[in-house]
Protein backbone atom coordinates (compact mmCIF):
# COMPACT_ATOMS: atom_id res chain seq x y z
CA UNK A 1 0.00 0.00 0.00
CA UNK A 2 0.96 3.37 -0.39
CA UNK A 3 2.75 4.96 2.71
CA UNK A 4 -0.13 7.81 3.06
CA UNK A 5 -2.49 4.61 3.59
CA UNK A 6 -0.26 2.96 6.16
CA UNK A 7 -0.77 6.12 7.89
CA UNK A 8 -4.50 6.27 7.61
CA UNK A 9 -4.52 2.29 9.24
CA UNK A 10 -1.89 3.23 11.69
CA UNK A 11 -4.45 6.46 13.01
CA UNK A 12 -7.49 3.71 12.59
CA UNK A 13 -5.31 1.07 14.93
CA UNK A 14 -5.22 3.80 17.49
CA UNK A 15 -8.83 4.53 17.79
CA UNK A 16 -8.59 8.21 16.02
CA UNK A 17 -11.82 9.03 15.00
CA UNK A 18 -11.75 12.95 13.53
CA UNK A 19 -9.38 14.67 11.66
CA UNK A 20 -9.69 18.58 11.74
CA UNK A 21 -8.53 20.49 9.01
CA UNK A 22 -7.89 22.19 5.86
CA UNK A 23 -5.79 20.28 3.54
CA UNK A 24 -3.32 21.09 0.88
CA UNK A 25 -1.75 20.10 -2.19
CA UNK A 26 1.02 18.32 0.20
CA UNK A 27 -1.09 16.24 2.03
CA UNK A 28 -3.11 15.02 -1.25
CA UNK A 29 -2.25 11.54 -0.85
CA UNK A 30 -2.86 11.26 2.89
CA UNK A 31 -6.46 12.68 2.09
CA UNK A 32 -7.14 10.45 -0.83
CA UNK A 33 -6.27 7.60 1.74
CA UNK A 34 -8.16 9.17 4.60
CA UNK A 35 -11.47 9.00 2.48
CA UNK A 36 -11.63 5.39 2.03
CA UNK A 37 -11.43 4.75 5.68
CA UNK A 38 -14.89 4.13 7.24
CA UNK A 39 -13.37 4.60 10.60
CA UNK A 40 -12.41 7.94 10.82
CA UNK A 41 -14.22 11.21 10.22
CA UNK A 42 -12.56 13.98 8.45
CA UNK A 43 -13.42 17.69 9.45
CA UNK A 44 -13.24 20.38 6.78
CA UNK A 45 -12.58 23.35 9.18
CA UNK A 46 -12.24 27.40 7.54
CA UNK A 47 -8.67 27.95 9.41
CA UNK A 48 -6.21 25.48 10.42
CA UNK A 49 -6.40 27.63 14.18
CA UNK A 50 -9.77 26.62 14.65
CA UNK A 51 -9.30 22.80 13.87
CA UNK A 52 -6.17 22.39 16.38
CA UNK A 53 -8.79 23.76 19.28
CA UNK A 54 -11.63 21.27 18.18
CA UNK A 55 -8.69 18.78 18.15
CA UNK A 56 -7.85 20.13 21.93
CA UNK A 57 -11.32 19.87 22.83
CA UNK A 58 -12.01 16.51 21.63
CA UNK A 59 -8.68 15.26 23.73
CA UNK A 60 -9.95 17.13 26.71
CA UNK A 61 -13.44 15.97 27.15
CA UNK A 62 -12.52 12.48 25.60
CA UNK A 63 -8.81 11.86 26.80
CA UNK A 64 -7.66 10.39 23.71
CA UNK A 65 -6.09 12.46 20.58
CA UNK A 66 -7.94 13.48 17.65
CA UNK A 67 -5.71 15.30 14.82
CA UNK A 68 -5.44 18.16 13.40
CA UNK A 69 -3.85 18.46 10.03
CA UNK A 70 -2.29 21.58 7.96
CA UNK A 71 -0.25 21.84 4.79
CA UNK A 72 3.35 23.25 4.59
CA UNK A 73 4.28 26.77 5.06
CA UNK A 74 0.89 29.19 6.29
CA UNK A 75 -0.69 26.50 6.68
CA UNK A 76 1.44 24.91 9.62
CA UNK A 77 1.93 28.40 10.94
CA UNK A 78 -1.47 28.88 11.35
CA UNK A 79 -2.18 25.75 13.56
CA UNK A 80 0.79 26.90 15.71
CA UNK A 81 -1.22 28.66 18.17
CA UNK A 82 -4.30 26.55 18.97
CA UNK A 83 -1.60 23.58 18.97
CA UNK A 84 0.37 25.66 21.70
CA UNK A 85 -2.72 25.89 23.61
CA UNK A 86 -3.46 22.30 23.97
CA UNK A 87 0.37 21.59 24.47
CA UNK A 88 -0.09 23.90 27.76
CA UNK A 89 -3.99 22.95 28.53
CA UNK A 90 -2.42 19.24 28.83
CA UNK A 91 -4.57 18.02 26.08
CA UNK A 92 -3.65 15.09 23.85
CA UNK A 93 -3.49 16.01 19.90
CA UNK A 94 -1.96 14.56 17.37
CA UNK A 95 -0.54 17.26 14.88
CA UNK A 96 -0.13 16.16 10.89
CA UNK A 97 1.66 18.47 8.17
CA UNK A 98 1.86 18.21 4.71
CA UNK A 99 5.63 18.93 3.60
CA UNK A 100 7.35 19.68 0.07
CA UNK A 101 9.49 16.59 -1.80
CA UNK A 102 12.71 15.73 0.34
CA UNK A 103 14.58 16.32 -2.55
CA UNK A 104 14.48 19.83 -2.30
CA UNK A 105 14.41 20.64 1.46
CA UNK A 106 18.05 21.42 1.83
CA UNK A 107 17.74 24.65 -0.46
CA UNK A 108 15.34 27.82 -1.10
CA UNK A 109 12.40 26.27 -2.24
CA UNK A 110 8.66 27.78 -2.59
CA UNK A 111 6.64 27.25 0.95
CA UNK A 112 9.25 25.54 2.07
CA UNK A 113 10.68 26.20 6.05
CA UNK A 114 11.60 23.92 8.88
CA UNK A 115 7.98 23.32 10.17
CA UNK A 116 9.30 20.53 12.79
CA UNK A 117 11.76 22.50 14.68
CA UNK A 118 8.85 25.71 14.55
CA UNK A 119 6.85 22.80 15.89
CA UNK A 120 9.37 21.35 19.03
CA UNK A 121 8.65 24.73 21.32
CA UNK A 122 4.90 23.99 21.01
CA UNK A 123 4.56 20.34 21.54
CA UNK A 124 6.35 17.48 23.31
CA UNK A 125 7.85 15.81 20.41
CA UNK A 126 7.81 16.75 16.64
CA UNK A 127 9.64 14.46 14.18
CA UNK A 128 9.11 13.93 10.01
CA UNK A 129 8.88 10.81 8.22
CA UNK A 130 11.98 10.50 6.65
CA UNK A 131 11.17 6.47 5.45
CA UNK A 132 7.99 5.29 5.20
CA UNK A 133 8.71 1.88 7.01
CA UNK A 134 8.65 3.85 10.08
CA UNK A 135 5.38 5.13 10.02
CA UNK A 136 3.81 2.67 12.55
CA UNK A 137 6.62 3.04 14.69
CA UNK A 138 6.36 7.03 14.79
CA UNK A 139 2.66 7.10 14.98
CA UNK A 140 2.60 4.30 17.99
CA UNK A 141 5.01 6.60 19.73
CA UNK A 142 3.07 9.78 18.53
CA UNK A 143 0.10 8.47 20.41
CA UNK A 144 1.92 6.98 23.43
CA UNK A 145 3.33 10.43 23.59
CA UNK A 146 0.52 12.51 23.66
CA UNK A 147 -1.69 10.56 26.17
CA UNK A 148 0.88 9.83 28.49
CA UNK A 149 0.96 12.51 32.20
CA UNK A 150 0.91 15.05 31.63
CA UNK A 151 -0.50 15.30 28.36
CA UNK A 152 -0.20 17.18 25.40
CA UNK A 153 1.00 18.05 21.52
CA UNK A 154 2.82 16.15 18.85
CA UNK A 155 3.73 17.24 15.78
CA UNK A 156 4.41 14.47 12.64
CA UNK A 157 5.40 15.64 9.25
CA UNK A 158 4.72 13.85 5.77
CA UNK A 159 6.55 14.91 2.95
CA UNK A 160 4.76 14.59 -0.31
CA UNK A 161 7.32 11.93 -2.12
CA UNK A 162 7.41 10.26 0.98
CA UNK A 163 3.16 9.40 1.21
CA UNK A 164 3.58 7.98 -2.02
CA UNK A 165 5.98 5.59 -1.52
CA UNK A 166 4.98 2.27 -1.79
CA UNK A 167 5.33 -0.19 1.59
CA UNK A 168 4.29 -3.21 3.20
CA UNK A 169 4.52 -2.61 6.61
CA UNK A 170 1.60 -3.26 9.14
CA UNK A 171 0.65 -1.35 12.30
CA UNK A 172 1.72 -2.01 15.69
CA UNK A 173 -0.56 -3.21 18.40
CA UNK A 174 -1.24 -0.32 20.99
CA UNK A 175 -0.38 -1.50 23.93
CA UNK A 176 -1.06 0.14 27.23
CA UNK A 177 1.10 0.61 30.31
CA UNK A 178 0.18 0.64 33.97
CA UNK A 179 1.46 4.00 35.57
CA UNK A 180 3.89 3.57 38.13
CA UNK A 181 2.56 4.30 42.06
CA UNK A 182 3.74 5.77 44.90
CA UNK A 183 6.20 4.08 47.65
CA UNK A 184 4.65 3.12 50.69
CA UNK A 185 7.78 4.76 52.76
CA UNK A 186 6.68 7.98 51.28
CA UNK A 187 2.85 7.85 51.36
CA UNK A 188 3.10 6.85 55.09
CA UNK A 189 5.62 10.17 55.41
CA UNK A 190 2.38 12.54 54.40
CA UNK A 191 0.14 10.63 55.83
CA UNK A 192 1.74 11.66 58.83
CA UNK A 193 1.64 14.73 57.78
CA UNK A 194 -2.24 15.30 57.35
CA UNK A 195 -3.18 13.38 59.93
CA UNK A 196 -1.29 16.15 62.41
CA UNK A 197 -2.44 18.82 60.38
CA UNK A 198 -5.23 21.07 61.68
CA UNK A 199 -5.92 23.20 59.03
CA UNK A 200 -5.10 21.74 56.10
CA UNK A 201 -6.71 22.55 52.45
CA UNK A 202 -6.33 21.13 48.81
CA UNK A 203 -5.36 22.75 45.65
CA UNK A 204 -6.82 20.84 42.78
CA UNK A 205 -5.07 21.51 39.24
CA UNK A 206 -5.59 20.17 35.98
CA UNK A 207 -4.78 16.45 36.60
CA UNK A 208 -7.49 15.86 39.41
CA UNK A 209 -10.15 16.06 36.89
CA UNK A 210 -8.90 12.32 35.05
CA UNK A 211 -12.24 10.78 36.43
CA UNK A 212 -10.55 8.21 38.26
CA UNK A 213 -8.82 10.85 40.40
CA UNK A 214 -11.76 12.84 40.79
CA UNK A 215 -13.56 10.04 42.21
CA UNK A 216 -10.86 9.00 44.66
CA UNK A 217 -10.80 12.54 45.49
CA UNK A 218 -14.27 12.89 46.59
CA UNK A 219 -14.13 9.59 48.71
CA UNK A 220 -11.10 11.60 50.41
CA UNK A 221 -12.95 14.15 51.18
CA UNK A 222 -15.94 12.90 52.30
CA UNK A 223 -14.12 10.94 55.08
CA UNK A 224 -11.97 13.84 56.25
CA UNK A 225 -14.27 17.10 55.32
CA UNK A 226 -10.81 18.89 54.25
CA UNK A 227 -11.83 21.68 51.65
CA UNK A 228 -11.04 21.65 48.23
CA UNK A 229 -10.21 24.55 45.85
CA UNK A 230 -9.94 24.07 42.51
CA UNK A 231 -7.55 26.03 39.78
CA UNK A 232 -9.72 27.25 36.53
CA UNK A 233 -9.09 23.84 34.63
CA UNK A 234 -10.08 21.45 38.02
CA UNK A 235 -13.34 22.45 38.08
CA UNK A 236 -15.79 20.09 38.94
CA UNK A 237 -13.41 17.83 40.58
CA UNK A 238 -15.36 17.80 43.42
CA UNK A 239 -18.78 18.88 43.48
CA UNK A 240 -20.16 22.31 43.98
CA UNK A 241 -22.61 21.20 46.73
CA UNK A 242 -20.31 19.47 48.62
CA UNK A 243 -19.56 21.21 51.78
CA UNK A 244 -15.59 20.80 51.05
CA UNK A 245 -15.94 22.87 47.77
CA UNK A 246 -14.47 26.00 48.20
CA UNK A 247 -14.94 26.91 44.94
CA UNK A 248 -11.61 28.33 42.71
CA UNK A 249 -8.73 30.23 42.84
CA UNK A 250 -6.61 31.74 39.96
CA UNK A 251 -7.30 35.24 39.72
CA UNK A 252 -3.91 36.52 41.01
CA UNK A 253 -5.63 38.59 43.86
CA UNK A 254 -6.54 37.91 47.33
CA UNK A 255 -9.72 36.28 47.47
CA UNK A 256 -12.52 34.64 50.02
CA UNK A 257 -11.16 31.03 48.71
CA UNK A 258 -7.39 32.47 49.12
CA UNK A 259 -8.06 32.79 52.85
CA UNK A 260 -8.52 29.51 53.25
CA UNK A 261 -4.87 29.04 52.44
CA UNK A 262 -3.82 31.60 54.56
CA UNK A 263 -5.25 29.76 57.70
CA UNK A 264 -4.19 26.82 56.34
CA UNK A 265 -0.94 24.84 58.24
CA UNK A 266 -0.76 21.91 55.15
CA UNK A 267 -1.24 22.48 51.80
CA UNK A 268 -2.04 19.77 49.72
CA UNK A 269 -2.08 19.71 46.02
CA UNK A 270 -3.30 17.48 43.37
CA UNK A 271 -2.60 17.50 40.17
CA UNK A 272 -1.47 21.30 40.35
CA UNK A 273 -0.16 22.42 37.28
CA UNK A 274 2.23 25.90 37.66
CA UNK A 275 1.20 27.05 34.05
CA UNK A 276 -2.44 27.89 35.95
CA UNK A 277 -1.51 29.51 39.16
CA UNK A 278 1.64 30.91 40.21
CA UNK A 279 2.57 29.30 43.75
CA UNK A 280 3.75 33.03 44.70
CA UNK A 281 0.28 34.36 44.61
CA UNK A 282 -0.96 31.80 47.43
CA UNK A 283 2.36 30.99 49.26
CA UNK A 284 4.20 34.72 48.98
CA UNK A 285 6.10 33.88 52.36
CA UNK A 286 7.37 30.59 51.38
CA UNK A 287 6.26 29.38 54.74
CA UNK A 288 3.67 26.54 53.95
CA UNK A 289 3.90 23.29 54.10
CA UNK A 290 3.62 21.59 50.55
CA UNK A 291 2.35 18.00 49.93
CA UNK A 292 2.97 17.27 46.71
CA UNK A 293 0.79 14.65 44.76
CA UNK A 294 0.62 14.35 40.88
CA UNK A 295 1.74 12.14 38.37
CA UNK A 296 5.14 13.98 37.62
CA UNK A 297 7.87 15.56 40.12
CA UNK A 298 7.75 19.10 41.30
CA UNK A 299 8.76 22.47 39.41
CA UNK A 300 11.49 23.86 40.80
CA UNK A 301 10.51 26.94 42.53
CA UNK A 302 11.44 29.45 45.55
CA UNK A 303 7.52 28.99 46.42
CA UNK A 304 6.93 25.89 45.71
CA UNK A 305 9.35 23.77 47.84
CA UNK A 306 7.23 20.24 49.10
CA UNK A 307 8.25 18.59 52.17
CA UNK A 308 6.84 15.45 50.31
CA UNK A 309 6.53 14.77 46.61
CA UNK A 310 3.80 11.87 45.59
CA UNK A 311 5.19 11.03 42.54
CA UNK A 312 2.92 8.59 40.39
CA UNK A 313 -0.58 7.52 39.46
CA UNK A 314 -2.86 10.01 41.15
CA UNK A 315 -5.87 8.23 41.43
CA UNK A 316 -3.81 5.12 42.75
CA UNK A 317 -2.01 8.15 45.15
CA UNK A 318 -5.37 8.94 46.76
CA UNK A 319 -6.90 5.56 47.27
CA UNK A 320 -3.54 4.27 49.17
CA UNK A 321 -4.80 7.29 51.61
CA UNK A 322 -8.09 6.26 51.95
CA UNK A 323 -7.05 2.66 52.58
CA UNK A 324 -5.05 4.50 55.75
CA UNK A 325 -7.78 6.66 56.55
CA UNK A 326 -10.42 3.16 56.62
CA UNK A 327 -6.98 1.40 58.86
CA UNK A 328 -6.11 4.17 60.93
CA UNK A 329 -9.01 6.20 61.36
CA UNK A 330 -10.20 9.56 60.41
CA UNK A 331 -8.26 12.68 61.62
CA UNK A 332 -10.49 15.75 63.44
CA UNK A 333 -9.40 18.91 61.77
CA UNK A 334 -10.39 22.81 62.76
CA UNK A 335 -12.94 23.49 59.60
CA UNK A 336 -14.56 27.02 60.90
CA UNK A 337 -12.32 28.71 58.34
CA UNK A 338 -13.29 26.58 55.28
CA UNK A 339 -16.82 27.13 56.43
CA UNK A 340 -17.07 30.81 56.66
CA UNK A 341 -14.84 30.87 53.31
CA UNK A 342 -18.00 28.59 51.76
CA UNK A 343 -20.71 31.16 53.54
CA UNK A 344 -18.85 34.17 51.95
CA UNK A 345 -18.34 33.05 48.30
CA UNK A 346 -22.12 31.63 48.58
CA UNK A 347 -23.33 35.20 49.62
CA UNK A 348 -21.33 36.58 46.77
CA UNK A 349 -22.59 34.26 43.83
CA UNK A 350 -26.21 35.13 44.70
CA UNK A 351 -25.68 38.66 45.17
CA UNK A 352 -27.07 39.50 41.76
CA UNK A 353 -29.49 36.65 41.63
CA UNK A 354 -32.56 38.53 40.75
CA UNK A 355 -31.14 41.77 39.27
CA UNK A 356 -33.54 43.59 37.05
CA UNK A 357 -31.46 45.86 35.03
CA UNK A 358 -31.96 47.53 31.29
CA UNK A 359 -29.35 48.25 28.69
CA UNK A 360 -26.81 45.83 29.69
CA UNK A 361 -26.35 42.57 32.07
CA UNK A 362 -24.10 42.06 35.17
CA UNK A 363 -21.75 38.99 34.61
CA UNK A 364 -23.11 37.88 38.19
CA UNK A 365 -26.55 37.57 36.97
CA UNK A 366 -26.15 36.06 33.45
CA UNK A 367 -23.80 32.97 35.30
CA UNK A 368 -26.46 32.49 37.91
CA UNK A 369 -29.05 31.88 35.25
CA UNK A 370 -26.46 29.74 33.06
CA UNK A 371 -26.32 27.74 35.78
CA UNK A 372 -29.63 26.87 36.43
CA UNK A 373 -30.61 26.57 32.61
CA UNK A 374 -27.64 23.82 32.53
CA UNK A 375 -28.01 20.49 33.64
CA UNK A 376 -25.08 18.56 35.83
CA UNK A 377 -23.32 17.26 32.34
CA UNK A 378 -24.27 20.08 30.41
CA UNK A 379 -20.47 21.86 28.80
CA UNK A 380 -19.78 25.36 29.20
CA UNK A 381 -16.66 26.84 27.03
CA UNK A 382 -14.84 30.10 28.25
CA UNK A 383 -12.42 32.42 25.70
CA UNK A 384 -10.14 34.47 26.70
CA UNK A 385 -11.10 37.97 27.95
CA UNK A 386 -12.59 39.61 30.82
CA UNK A 387 -15.92 37.08 30.73
CA UNK A 388 -12.82 34.72 31.64
CA UNK A 389 -12.74 35.84 35.06
CA UNK A 390 -16.02 36.21 36.03
CA UNK A 391 -16.55 32.49 35.08
CA UNK A 392 -13.87 31.22 36.88
CA UNK A 393 -15.14 32.95 39.70
CA UNK A 394 -18.71 32.59 39.49
CA UNK A 395 -19.68 29.81 37.62
CA UNK A 396 -19.22 26.38 39.48
CA UNK A 397 -19.96 23.16 38.19
CA UNK A 398 -21.00 19.35 39.55
CA UNK A 399 -18.80 17.14 37.41
CA UNK A 400 -15.16 17.10 35.68
CA UNK A 401 -15.06 18.35 32.54
CA UNK A 402 -18.02 20.37 32.48
CA UNK A 403 -16.61 23.65 32.01
CA UNK A 404 -13.59 23.96 30.30
CA UNK A 405 -11.33 27.24 30.33
CA UNK A 406 -7.86 27.79 28.01
CA UNK A 407 -5.72 28.60 31.38
CA UNK A 408 -2.36 27.58 30.79
CA UNK A 409 -1.40 29.40 26.94
CA UNK A 410 -4.63 31.33 26.95
CA UNK A 411 -5.57 31.97 23.66
CA UNK A 412 -8.32 33.75 22.17
CA UNK A 413 -10.50 32.34 19.60
CA UNK A 414 -11.04 28.79 21.81
CA UNK A 415 -14.42 28.72 22.18
CA UNK A 416 -16.01 28.69 18.58
CA UNK A 417 -13.98 26.21 17.36
CA UNK A 418 -14.37 24.51 20.75
CA UNK A 419 -17.93 24.34 21.59
CA UNK A 420 -18.34 22.46 17.75
CA UNK A 421 -15.93 19.78 18.91
CA UNK A 422 -17.90 19.51 22.35
CA UNK A 423 -20.98 18.82 20.15
CA UNK A 424 -19.34 16.25 18.22
CA UNK A 425 -17.62 14.48 21.50
CA UNK A 426 -21.20 15.24 23.79
CA UNK A 427 -24.54 15.49 21.36
CA UNK A 428 -26.51 14.34 23.78
CA UNK A 429 -25.67 17.58 26.48
CA UNK A 430 -25.99 20.79 26.10
CA UNK A 431 -23.23 23.38 24.76
CA UNK A 432 -22.50 27.18 25.44
CA UNK A 433 -19.86 28.36 24.14
CA UNK A 434 -19.23 32.20 25.87
CA UNK A 435 -16.55 35.03 24.26
CA UNK A 436 -16.21 38.42 24.43
CA UNK A 437 -16.77 40.57 20.91
CA UNK A 438 -13.03 40.32 20.35
CA UNK A 439 -12.45 36.66 20.56
CA UNK A 440 -15.46 35.58 18.78
CA UNK A 441 -14.44 37.40 15.69
CA UNK A 442 -11.02 35.94 15.96
CA UNK A 443 -12.52 32.85 14.11
CA UNK A 444 -16.12 33.63 13.24
CA UNK A 445 -15.47 32.04 9.89
CA UNK A 446 -16.15 28.57 11.98
CA UNK A 447 -20.13 29.40 11.83
CA UNK A 448 -20.22 28.33 8.27
CA UNK A 449 -18.46 24.79 9.79
CA UNK A 450 -21.17 24.74 12.56
CA UNK A 451 -23.95 25.46 10.09
CA UNK A 452 -22.51 22.89 7.62
CA UNK A 453 -22.35 20.50 10.79
CA UNK A 454 -25.71 21.06 11.94
CA UNK A 455 -24.01 21.93 15.34
CA UNK A 456 -26.23 21.98 18.26
CA UNK A 457 -24.63 24.71 20.38
CA UNK A 458 -24.97 28.12 21.80
CA UNK A 459 -22.44 30.84 21.67
CA UNK A 460 -23.07 33.58 23.97
CA UNK A 461 -21.31 37.11 23.14
CA UNK A 462 -20.54 39.50 26.19
CA UNK A 463 -20.51 43.01 24.01
CA UNK A 464 -18.49 45.51 25.28
CA UNK A 465 -17.04 47.02 21.92
CA UNK A 466 -13.13 46.56 23.93
CA UNK A 467 -10.59 44.34 24.87
CA UNK A 468 -11.86 44.07 27.93
CA UNK A 469 -9.45 42.27 29.81
CA UNK A 470 -6.12 44.44 28.53
CA UNK A 471 -8.75 47.46 29.77
CA UNK A 472 -9.55 46.15 33.42
CA UNK A 473 -5.62 45.06 34.51
CA UNK A 474 -4.20 48.26 32.56
CA UNK A 475 -6.90 50.24 34.96
CA UNK A 476 -6.11 48.23 37.76
CA UNK A 477 -2.07 49.01 37.16
CA UNK A 478 -2.63 52.73 36.28
CA UNK A 479 -5.53 53.93 36.86
CA UNK A 480 -6.77 54.47 33.25
CA UNK A 481 -6.24 52.20 29.75
CA UNK A 482 -5.08 53.11 26.42
CA UNK A 483 -7.51 53.40 23.34
CA UNK A 484 -8.77 49.39 23.45
CA UNK A 485 -12.24 50.12 21.41
CA UNK A 486 -13.46 48.53 18.52
CA UNK A 487 -16.56 48.48 16.13
CA UNK A 488 -18.74 45.42 15.93
CA UNK A 489 -20.64 43.95 12.70
CA UNK A 490 -24.64 43.57 13.04
CA UNK A 491 -23.98 40.48 15.07
CA UNK A 492 -28.14 39.84 13.76
CA UNK A 493 -27.30 40.28 10.34
CA UNK A 494 -24.12 38.21 11.00
CA UNK A 495 -25.92 35.01 12.61
CA UNK A 496 -28.95 34.99 9.65
CA UNK A 497 -25.80 35.34 7.23
CA UNK A 498 -24.52 32.02 8.47
CA UNK A 499 -27.96 30.48 8.65
CA UNK A 500 -27.81 30.38 12.64
CA UNK A 501 -30.37 31.73 14.87
CA UNK A 502 -29.94 35.05 16.55
CA UNK A 503 -31.18 36.52 19.72
CA UNK A 504 -30.26 40.00 21.39
CA UNK A 505 -31.03 40.34 25.13
CA UNK A 506 -30.80 43.85 27.01
CA UNK A 507 -33.18 43.04 30.00
CA UNK A 508 -31.81 40.97 32.69
CA UNK A 509 -34.84 39.06 33.48
CA UNK A 510 -34.87 38.25 29.95
CA UNK A 511 -31.71 35.86 29.80
CA UNK A 512 -32.86 33.23 31.02
CA UNK A 513 -35.85 32.60 29.07
CA UNK A 514 -33.97 33.47 26.12
CA UNK A 515 -30.65 31.23 26.90
CA UNK A 516 -33.66 28.27 27.05
CA UNK A 517 -35.39 29.00 24.05
CA UNK A 518 -31.84 28.83 22.41
CA UNK A 519 -31.06 25.42 23.65
CA UNK A 520 -34.33 24.64 22.09
CA UNK A 521 -33.56 25.38 18.40
CA UNK A 522 -32.46 22.92 16.08
CA UNK A 523 -28.35 23.94 15.20
CA UNK A 524 -26.43 26.83 16.36
CA UNK A 525 -27.78 29.80 17.92
CA UNK A 526 -26.07 33.02 18.42
CA UNK A 527 -27.27 35.38 21.80
CA UNK A 528 -25.61 38.83 22.16
CA UNK A 529 -25.71 40.45 25.64
CA UNK A 530 -24.37 44.23 26.11
CA UNK A 531 -22.23 43.37 29.60
CA UNK A 532 -22.13 46.09 32.12
CA UNK A 533 -17.96 45.55 32.62
CA UNK A 534 -18.19 48.19 35.71
CA UNK A 535 -18.29 45.01 37.46
CA UNK A 536 -14.44 44.43 37.21
CA UNK A 537 -13.27 47.40 38.60
CA UNK A 538 -15.74 47.11 41.65
CA UNK A 539 -14.80 43.66 42.57
CA UNK A 540 -10.58 44.94 41.94
CA UNK A 541 -11.54 47.57 44.49
CA UNK A 542 -13.47 45.10 46.74
CA UNK A 543 -10.78 42.50 46.50
CA UNK A 544 -7.92 44.97 47.43
CA UNK A 545 -9.38 45.79 50.62
CA UNK A 546 -8.81 42.05 51.71
CA UNK A 547 -5.63 43.18 52.72
CA UNK A 548 -5.69 40.70 55.84
CA UNK A 549 -7.28 37.20 55.88
CA UNK A 550 -10.94 37.64 57.15
CA UNK A 551 -11.81 36.86 60.51
CA UNK A 552 -14.03 34.00 61.04
CA UNK A 553 -17.78 34.49 62.09
CA UNK A 554 -18.65 33.43 65.51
Amino acid sequence: MKASGLMVKCLENEGIEYVFGVPGEENADFMMSLEQSDKIKFILTRHEQGAAFMAEIYGRLSGNPAVCLGTLGPGATNLITGVADANMDRAPVLVLTGQGSTARLHKESHQIMDVVDMFKPVTKWATSIYNAVTIPEVVRKAVRIARTEKPGAVHIELPEDIAKHQVSAEPLDPRRFRRSVVDDKILDQSFDLITHAKRPVIIAGNGAIRRRAAKQLRLFCEKTGIGVLSTFMAKGAVDMDADYCLYTIGLGSKDYPTLAIDEADLVITLGFDMVEYHPKLWNPHKNKPIIHADFLPAEIDEYYHPQVELVGDLAHTLWMLNQRLTTHGIPKYDLAQQAETRRLMQNELAEHANDDTSGTIRPQKMLWDIRHVMGPEDILLSDVGAHKMWIARHYHCHQPNTCLIPNGFCSMGFALPGAIAASLVAPQRRILGISGDAGFLMNVQEMETAKRLHSNLVMLIWEDHAYGLIAWKQESEFGRHTDLSFDNPDWMQLAGAFGWHGHRVEQSNQFADTLETAFKQQGPSLIVVPVDYSENMALTRRLGEMTEPCPVAS
